[in-house]
This record gives structure tokens, C-alpha cells and sequence, in this order.
């Protein structure tokens, strides 16, 4: 593993952009995995983040798919859903002897990274931030939010998690090395399902659905209840602090709250409707639960996503 660590980051965008740009610029040793259009926009522009909590401008190293390199120690994935088949072959070259990061949302990934490079080299993962990619290539950090969690599946990669928990951390981010993964992936998951389909279904926030009518309260509430059904059934009912704020957010007339899905969804782009809101769904119906709610919302994006053609 070395003295250094090397780390490879799938993509420049929102996600992988953010953490690794800060990652860089504290001397961490980052490898940007781009397409050449990225690439040279880097080289011209460095990495460009604009955020509440502080801009930078870094230069960093990037490598293509066609020579992405070896060696690393990590690879940090944080593509959509819908790119995760693209994504794996992408890395394949490069992840020999490396542990793979996976922040992406949802549970079901974690099954096909697992067949493809072995579970005992596949970590678990959340981020929690809001951020976009600008036109040109900036990196939008939309609010002060910028939690990046990672952890062992198993005994066999503590050791290594806590060698690189301190190369994380020098990031300036909340960065934590949770040894209860698996329970954060399926807390975020629930909070997630709940307002992408909550959000995509009635096109609004969860604050302007709560105050819309007298049963928007109870209407988001109970899409909550099948999400966390599920997650119960899976072995992993959320801890009582989660379920507590969950539930006050989920109810606030004054929230802010809106998936990422749901932009996504307004500017024609394509959703995660299947991994995040279809997985959920079918989770929570082998729960016993009709997730009615549920099932209109992925309804509704199976609907918009055969629009798209």
C-alpha cells in the first residue's frame, strides 16, 4: 500500500470533482479518470470549485480511459446509476490491488461491483452534498453540506480504511470512517427514496407539498414509513436520531428539500427511477407493504423515461 496513497476518482463531475479537488489540493495524491474533452479543459483551466465553504482553483493529473494507469490504492466511483456498466469497464484496467469507493445511491451496485472485482475489494460509501457541474466546467457547491463516509463491508478491510482515513481527511470535508456502513448506505437510501419520489411525483419541494394541501404532511410521511419498512426488513431499521429527523423534515412546511432527481427530471436529463425508487419499491412490497405512493412515483418516471425514448 505504500507510505502514500494513490487515489484514482472516476470523473471530474459534481461528485468526484468535489471531493477530489479538495483531496488535491491538500497534497493528496489524485488522479482525475476523464474523458479527453475533460481533460483538456482541465489542463487549460485547472479544477474550478465555487462554494460556501471556500473556492479553489488546483491543478490536477488526469489519465483516459485508454492508458488510465495502475498502481492505485483507491478508486473513488461516484457515477449515476444509469452509467455504472460503463463505469466498471471504464477502471477495470486500473483497479488491480485497489479498493473500490463506491458513493453512489441505493443498495443494489454494490451486488454486480462485487461480481465484477470481488466483494472484499469493494468498500461502501455516502456523500452527502449537494453540487452540480456548471457548463464550463465548474463545480457548484450548493450548500454547506459536504459529508463523505466510507467504510469496511468486512473485517479483511478495517486495517486498510483506517490507513486511509487520515489521506481522506485531509480533504478539509466531514469525512468519516464508519464502521457501520452498510446501516449509513441504507439510512441515506431511505431519506433519498423518500424525497426523489415524493419530489418527482408531485414536482415540488418537500416544504411545498407539506403546506400544498392539509394531506401533504401524511402523504410524504407514508412513503417515509414504506422506505423504512424496507430498510427493517433488510436487517438495518434506521437508528431512532435518523428516524427522528427524517420524520421533521419530511414535514416541514418551510423545507427546502428536493431530490437532485427532481433537476434532473426538469431539464430533460436522465433519473436514477430504477435503482433508487424501483429498488425501493419492490424492497418494500417483499415487506408486505402496497407502497402505493412508491409505486405511482416510479410509475411516474418509468413514464418520463420512455418519453425520452
Amino acid at each position: 500500500m505504500g507510505v502514500t496513497m494513490r487515489l484514482l476518482i472516476l470523473g471530474a463531475g459534481g461528485i468526484g470533482g468535489y471531493y477530489g479537488g479538495r483531496l488535491a489540493a491538500a497534497g493528496v495524491d489524485v488522479t482525475f479518470l476523464v474523458r479527453p474533452k475533460r481533460a483538456q479543459q482541465l489542463a487549460r483551466d485547472g479544477l474550478v470549485i465555487k462554494s460556501p465553504m471556500g473556492d479553489l482553483t488546483v491543478p490536477v493529473k488526469t489519465v483516459t480511459r485508454e492508458a488510465p494507469g495502475a498502481g492505485y490504492d483507491a478508486i473513488i466511483m461516484s457515477c449515476k446509476a444509469y452509467d455504472l456498466e460503463d463505469a466498471i469497464e471504464t477502471i477495470r484496467p486500473a483497479a488491480a490491488g485497489a479498493q473500490i469507493i463506491a458513493q453512489l445511491n441505493g443498495i443494489r451496485h454494490l451486488d454486480r461491483l462485487d461480481a465484477a472485482f470481488g466483494a472484499e475489494n469493494v468498500l461502501g460509501g455516502v456523500a452527502v452534498i449537494g453540487v452540480t457541474m456548471d457548463a464550463d466546467g465548474t463545480i457548484r457547491h450548493l450548500n454547506k453540506a459536504h459529508g463523505f463516509t466510507f467504510g469496511a463491508r468486512a473485517p479483511s478491510q478495517e486495517a486498510f480504511c483506517a490507513a486511509l482515513a487520515p489521506e481522506i481527511a485531509k480533504g478539509g470535508f466531514d469525512s468519516k470512517n464508519s464502521p457501520t456502513i452498510m446501516q449509513d448506505m441504507w439510512e441515506k437510501w431511505v431519506f433519498l427514496a423518500t424525497t426523489a419520489a415524493a419530489s418527482c411525483l408531485f414536482r415540488g419541494t418537500i416544504g411545498s407539498i407539506v403546506s400544498a394541501t392539509p394531506d401533504g404532511a401524511g402523504l410524504v410521511l407514508s412513503i417515509l414509513d414504506d422506505c423504512a419498512a424496507a430498510a427493517a426488513a433488510a436487517g438495518y431499521e434506521p437508528r431512532p436520531a435518523h428516524r427522528d429527523f427524517t420524520r421533521k423534515q419530511m414535514s416541514d412546511p418551510k423545507s427546502p428539500g428536493a431530490a437532485s432527481m427532481l433537476r434532473d427530471l426538469l431539464r430533460g436529463g436522465q433519473v436514477e427511477a430504477d435503482h433508487v425508487v424501483g429498488d425501493m419499491l419492490d424492497r418494500a412490497r417483499a415487506a408486505g407493504r402496497p407502497a402505493n405512493l412508491l409505486a405511482a412515483a416510479y410509475t411516474h418516471l418509468k413514464v418520463y423515461e420512455a418519453s425520452r425514448g
